[in-house]
Formats: structure tokens, C-alpha cells, sequence
């Protein structure tokens, strides 16, 4: 695992436009709340081909098997939350979704109503083993550039190596394998008016489309409730639907009350509310202690011991009001985005070393129907992950 300088394609910009991805340029933050006025400036590239990551087959082994042991972990928690009730409040689930995940999870013969995706963020740095961050469970992004422009750009300027990316394919035959658990009629695709949400829902809604679904695609806010079935603009029945949504936010939306009682099939489906937030993590070290795939995690304080730690807020987002300790003192914090208010999760802080001269990339890698997918990694020019950290693509270097 190594980091490579590499020179951008000529015309990139139009290269990825074309493919259907405006979102290549970050636009600059608001530094202060109310400074509206600076946003949309551009800040440099998202999407950055100015490097590339290098992988040998074996780091996507051990990438592969750690996100395999990451899932099982995942759904056994997933059991032992619906099982024992110990987690709800620590979880911070709604209360009125709590039917509504406990029929999901019991649902198609007891294995759980079925998932099309998911992004597990990992941190490894090529020795030992990687480590969860967060599992991405419920509305993941970035989902584009993994799974088409990456691999656009390394038949462009590599086409005789390889990448762990079978992303795209997988999506549409996924598609194929859940028809049989949606109901009549066309699949709806909703999100948030945000560009990025907008684009990943669409993005998704066209490997639906290729796997032979109808679909139509609506803005969250339009979605509606007619006294019997939710419904969209033309008064369809809204009788299968991928939303891109957080389910929290979805019980707080005016229909949330009928949400239990909905003949609705969701994508993702509601017991992903569980896995949902970074409460979860300290769920995980709690069956799991010392699992070499995970960090130390606990709600509320650090652990006993736990002298370096990254705080997180259990509903954050982008690294919004995440801080950095070491040692006990902090060193690093992310953009303020007023998370926080239903408390933190303290994870040990996972130590990079210098083998990657100072870089810090997340490696987000993909499930499709629970099984390892393909990779795609950001890094920014600090610790923290956020909206602006950038996307660099990757490819594997060996040859047979």
C-alpha cells in the first residue's frame, strides 16, 4: 500500500462531467456561521487524479476478509439489539420505528429484509490489520466515484493493471436479486434536495433501471400520506422506495407516524437504524472486545485506560465536530456543525505511523448485498475526514 503522484488526464473535468459527476471541484466552507458569502469558491479538486493509492492483490485480501468478519459482527449486533432491548436508548432509535425495524429484521424468513449497499470506512496503513471507523450503513455517498470514475480513469491511464471494483455490476445483478421483495408497481428513489444525495439516488436509480426496473425518482419533501398508503405528487402509491434519508430523520418527517404501519418496502430497509450512527461502534466493542477489526469504543467518556481518542457525535456527519486527543491533549477537530446534542462515542485513536509519509486515507470499502464490493479512498490535508477531503483513485499493481 503506497501512495504514487500520477498526472491528471487532459481535460478531467470534462472527462468526469461526462460521465454524469458536476461535484469534481470542493466548493469553499463557510469558516463562520452566517458567512454565506464565501460559500461556493472554489477550494481545489474533489476529485483528485493528481495521485493515485497503490494495492497488491494480497492488501485487497485482507482488505476483503476484514469487511466480510466487519458484516457478521454487524448482524449479530443487529440480533442482540432486537433480542434483548437493551440498546434502543442508547441507540437513540425512535421509539415509533421500533416496530417497524423488529419486523424488518424478522422479515424474509428471519434473515432481515434485504440491503442493496453499504460503506464501511476502514483505517489501515498496510501492516497489521484493518480497523472500523464507522460502518456507513444507511445513506452512503461517494458512491459515483467508486464505482464508475475510478474505473473510467484507470482504463484511461492503466489499463493493463487492475482495481478492486466490481461495484457497478454487482449494484445492477443486486437490483435483479431484490425484485422479488418489492411490491407492484415502479420503484420510487427519494432523497434530500442536497446535490450530492441528489446524484448518488440518481446514480443508483439508473442500475435499477439496468437491471430491467421502473423507476421513478422524487425529492423526499414530496413524498406524502393520503390517509391509507404514502403516494407521490401524481398520487402513485409509493409501494417500494430506495431513500436516500436518514431513517432518524424520517420519524421526525410529518408522515413519520405512519411509518410502522406502512405497506411500504424501504431501501435501506429500517433495521439499518441500528448500525445507522456511531453509537454502534461502542455496541460492537461491547460484544466484541478486543476484536482485531475494531477500535476500543465506549458512549459518554473515554475507556478506562484510553489515553488517545477521536470523540465523535453519535448522529455527525462529514466529520462535523469531531476532536482529535492524544495523549490527552487535543491535537485536531473537525468543521462545528452543531452535532453533538444526543452525546459522543469515544474510540481509540488509531496512530497512522510514518510508512505513509504523513497521509491519512480512509479506505471506504463498498458491501452489495452484504459482500465485499470494492474500494474507494479519500483523504484530506488533515486527520479528519470531512465534505472536502478528497477522493483519490486506486488500482492494483500486481501483474500475473
Amino acid at each position: 500500500m503506497e501512495r504514487r503522484p500520477c498526472v491528471p488526464r487532459e481535460g478531467w473535468r470534462a472527462r468526469v462531467e461526462a460521465r454524469g459527476f458536476p461535484l469534481h471541484t470542493a466548493p469553499s466552507p463557510a469558516p463562520l456561521r452566517g458567512a454565506a458569502e464565501v460559500r461556493g469558491q472554489a477550494r481545489g479538486p474533489y476529485w483528485d487524479e493528481t495521485a493515485c493509492w497503490l494495492f497488491t492483490n494480497r492488501d485487497v485480501e485482507i482488505l476483503e476478509r476484514a469487511t466480510a468478519e466487519l458484516h457478521r459482527l454487524t448482524l449479530e449486533a443487529v440480533e442482540h439489539v432486537v433480542t434483548s432491548e437493551r440498546w434502543w436508548d442508547r441507540l437513540h432509535v425512535p421509539a415509533p420505528l421500533v416496530p417497524a425495524i423488529r419486523a424488518s429484521w424478522e422479515a424474509n424468513g428471519g434473515q432481515g429484509a434485504p440491503s442493496i449497499y453499504g460503506r464501511m470506512d476502514l483505517a489501515w496503513n498496510g501492516e497489521g490489520l484493518p480497523r472500523l471507523l464507522e460502518y456507513n450503513a444507511d445513506t452512503p455517498t461517494a458512491l459515483i466515484e467508486a464505482a464508475v470514475l475510478q474505473w473510467d480513469w484507470l482504463e484511461d491511464v492503466a489499463a493493463e493493471d487492475d482495481q478492486w471494483n466490481s461495484i457497478h455490476e454487482r449494484l445492477v445483478a443486486g437490483w435483479k436479486d431484490l425484485a422479488p421483495f418489492l411490491r407492484a408497481g415502479p420503484l420510487h428513489f427519494a432523497s434530500g434536495d442536497d446535490p450530492e444525495d441528489v446524484l448518488t439516488a440518481t446514480y443508483l436509480q439508473d442500475t435499477a433501471a439496468q437491471a430491467g426496473l421502473a423507476t421513478v425518482f422524487i425529492e423526499m419533501k414530496d413524498l406524502g400520506w393520503d390517509g391509507r398508503r404514502f403516494v407521490d405528487l401524481q398520487d402513485r402509491p409509493v409501494l417500494s422506495c430506495f431513500k436516500l434519508y436518514p431513517w432518524e430523520w424520517m420519524a421526525r418527517e410529518e408522515f413519520g407516524a405512519h411509518l410502522p404501519g406502512a405497506d411500504t418496502v424501504f431501501v435501506e430497509p429500517p433495521w439499518k437504524t441500528i448500525v445507522s450512527n456511531k453509537a454502534f461502534l461502542a455496541l460492537l466493542w461491547e460484544l466484541f472486545p478486543g476484536h482485531p477489526n475494531l477500535l476500543p469504543a465506549r458512549l459518554g467518556e473515554p475507556g478506562h485506560g484510553m489515553r488517545s481518542w477521536a470523540r465523535k457525535p453519535i448522529f455527525g456527519r462529514e466529520g462535523n465536530d469531531v476532536i482529535l486527543v492524544r495523549d490527552g491533549e487535543p491535537f485536531a477537530s473537525g468543521p462545528r456543525g452543531g452535532y453533538g446534542e444526543e452525546g459522543f462515542v469515544f474510540q481509540q485513536l488509531y496512530e497512522w505511523g510514518d510508512r505513509l509519509g504523513g497521509r491519512t486515507p480512509v479506505l471506504g470499502s463498498w458491501l452489495v448485498q452484504g459482500e465485499p464490493a470494492g474500494l474507494g479512498v479519500r483523504e484530506g490535508d488533515g486527520p479528519i475526514t470531512d465534505d472536502a477531503s478528497r477522493f483519490v483513485p486506486h488500482l492494483i499493481l500486481d501483474r500475473e
